[in-house]
């Protein structure tokens, strides 16, 4: 009679065989093709969970988003970029509006707190499956930002009211003595957080300019006018005492927060995965308020007129104050200083979103009565040297009158003209101060990553130069009429990011059923064809098959990532397993914006899928790429291209 154990485990050490073997050739493609990163990037509500742990949204620190990285890792990526990681209101699941500091508790696995461990099962477990069983039906593969954020807030009061009650009892000892150590190492950062929400009950207005009566000492409790500053310190101890609890609670939740995190490093460390997190431009309004001593008085961040969005964007973002780039304990350096320390402490690599905001910022004034057409009227912040509309601009200008290119939009990449080496380094401040971060936490410049989209103003493009720093390529928006093109493959430089499509862009599967109802799909395919067809004489054949199956000429986009001359290669979640459903569509507000979920069968469907080349077949897409360029007359990419597309088809062990 045969050992059924002995069994399992020979297929489970096949599988792993079966696993290596495609990890393996996966890595020797990459090799071959220069390319150093391939990071899938998926967001922390987005992580799928195992049945018995689903609250209703995701988060990489549950059993789910563990067996997730897994899969990725078996795929052949070896890195990971994370959303922003900040916490996030009721009613705004933004995470480019969360916290700077903060990490999001609706991202702590209740799971885990249920569990003997090292937070000593604080939850009771019939207290998890009642959040589980009590999710709303029919939003099935999309995370639920309310309910979470409602269930998660009371199943953390109850953790923190069993550790209260245990403490008292000399009981968690190890946990008390972590948390008064994770208070004192963060205490400037919680004590201002924490207090926010209890003063936004007191004065009835989750926004601190709409806090109204007395005191009116709060709205600028950490940013004192001539003669306040006894004053707020009197007032910050008053509130730091009346709401101990509260501030005791939310220094709880926040160490949970972080200890999860850590933990998740250790497990991303064991797979070979780099963890990237995600420095966003903006600021909460508890950041805004807690920050606004090192904050420009009278001007907000947009996003001015662009290719991405012809009418601009109103961000109403706090912009740092120039007069405050000096180094010390305080000012918009230290501010930015301690975001990066901490980011680097906490993961691996650090993309930078919308880094014009640290260079060159756009700006209007605060207080337009129509923010919409302040924003496309705004300027440049260091580049305004005599503008009529902005005159107050003229003082922070780094460039004269004679630099400027008067023939194109304020706004153009190149209404800067020229720069001279030294206003190319007062440009740089920021990027200098984020460098000496990187050394400082033993990080290379190169891991960090700059979301520059279809506008590269001519002083960003001189710091990322003087830094080696590279730009995205989000192929999918390639201009087909215009060789010159920023997002066209074959304009990608080594240093650059390369992508089909980010979490602000339709997936591809669903840009096909657009292309194929136009001439879009013959024009993909013949320009993807003459960028991957081994010769010139196959072009034509190639064309033509692509042009006739919408999913081949999905692989062979991806294959074209591949095939340039960029070193680093992203894929969103939703483009890699076939989904067809949009996570984010910028410029508006509801419960389908940063709510997709990776589906909960994905191993199963994304084979399936894969199998009929509906989700990204990696073995195929590579292999195309090593027959690209004339790479069908090396020996050693020729044998690897057959053995990878021997591999390709159904994932792992579904064949």
């Amino acid at each position: 009679m045969k050992d059924a154990g002995n069994d399992r485990g020979n297929v489970a050490q096949g599988q792993a065989r079966e696993d290596e073997d495609e990890r393996g050739l996966v890595r020797a493609a990459l090799k071959l093709l220069g390319i150093r990163n391939l990071v899938l990037a998926i967001h922390d509500p987005s992580f799928p969970s195992d049945d018995a742990e689903d609250t209703g949204r995701g988060s990489p620190y549950s059993e789910g988003g563990r067996r997730f990285l897994r899969f990725a890792r078996d795929l052949g990526f070896n890195g990971v970029q994370l959303g922003p990681q900040g916490e996030t209101s009721a009613d705004n699941a933004s995470p480019y509006d969360g916290t700077i500091f903060s990490r999001s508790t609706l991202s702590i696995a209740l799971a885990r707190l249920a569990e003997d461990g090292p937070w000593g099962a604080l939850l009771r477990p019939e207290s998890v499956r009642k959040i589980v069983a009590g999710k709303p039906g029919g939003s099935e593969g999309r995370a639920l930002h309310g309910y979470a954020y409602r269930a998660q807030r009371a199943a953390l009061r109850e953790a923190y009211a069993t550790f209260v009650d245990r403490r008292k009892r000399g009981e968690l000892g190890a946990l008390a003595d972590r948390l008064d150590a994770f208070r004192k190492r963060n205490a400037a950062w919680l004590e201002r957080d924490g207090l926010y929400g209890p003063l936004c009950d007191e004065h009835r207005s989750g926004w601190f300019h709409g806090w109204s009566g007395a005191p009116d000492l709060d709205r600028r409790l950490w940013a004192p006018g001539p003669g306040e500053v006894v004053a707020c310190e009197e007032r910050r101890r008053e509130l730091l005492d009346r709401h101990r609890d509260e501030l005791d609670f939310y220094a709880f939740s926040q160490l949970l927060a972080h200890e999860q995190h850590a933990a998740l490093r250790t497990v991303t460390a064991e797979l070979g995965l780099k963890l990237y997190g995600d420095l966003q431009i903006g600021y909460s309004p508890q950041d805004a308020w807690a920050h606004q001593s090192v904050f420009l008085k009278g001007y907000l961040m947009g996003a001015p007129p662009s290719r991405t969005n012809p009418e601009g964007q109103v961000w109403n973002y706090p912009v740092l104050d120039p007069a405050q780039y000096t180094e010390g304990p305080s000012g918009a350096l230290a501010l930015v200083r301690a975001r990066m320390d901490k980011m680097f402490d906490e993961f691996d690599g650090v993309r930078l979103d919308h880094p014009h905001g640290l260079v060159c910022p756009w700006v209007y004034a605060a207080d337009a009565p129509d923010p919409l057409r302040a924003v496309q009227g705004g300027a440049r912040l260091f580049s305004s040297p005599d503008l009529p509309d902005h005159p107050l601009l003229a003082r922070y200008a780094i460039v004269s009158p004679a630099q400027l290119n008067r023939a194109v939009p304020r706004y153009a990449d190149d209404w800067v003209s020229s720069l001279t080496p030294e206003q190319v380094g007062r440009y740089s401040v920021i990027f200098d101060t984020i460098a000496s971060c990187a050394e400082a936490r033993g990080r290379a410049i190169t891991d960090v990553v700059c979301e520059v989209l279809s506008t590269l103003p001519h002083p960003l493009k001189a710091v990322l130069e003087r830094h080696g720093l590279g730009r995205f390529r989000v192929t999918q928006k390639a201009d087909l009429d215009n060789p010159k093109d920023v997002y066209r493959s074959e304009n990608a430089a080594p240093s650059d990011w390369i992508m089909v499509g980010t979490h602000d862009t339709p997936p591809l599967w669903r840009l096909l059923d657009t292309w194929a109802r136009s001439s879009a799909l013959e024009r993909q395919a013949a320009y993807l064809a003459a960028r991957l067809a081994p010769s010139p004489a196959e072009e034509g054949a190639m064309a033509r098959a692509l042009a006739s199956d919408p999913r081949a000429l999905a692989q062979a986009k991806f294959a074209d990532l591949f095939a340039s001359q960029a070193s680093n290669v992203m894929v969103f979640f939703s483009d890699l397993l076939g989904a067809k459903e949009i996570y984010n569509a910028p410029g508006t507000i509801g419960d389908h914006n940063w709510s997709l979920r990776v589906p909960r069968d994905y191993e199963r469907s994304y084979s399936e899928m894969r199998a009929r080349g509906e989700a990204l077949d990696l073995p195929r897409v590579l292999a195309l790429a090593l027959r690209a360029r004339g790479g069908a007359e090396s020996e050693e990419r020729r044998d690897l291209a057959a053995r990878l597309e021997r591999r390709s088809g159904p994932a792992r062990g579904q064949r």
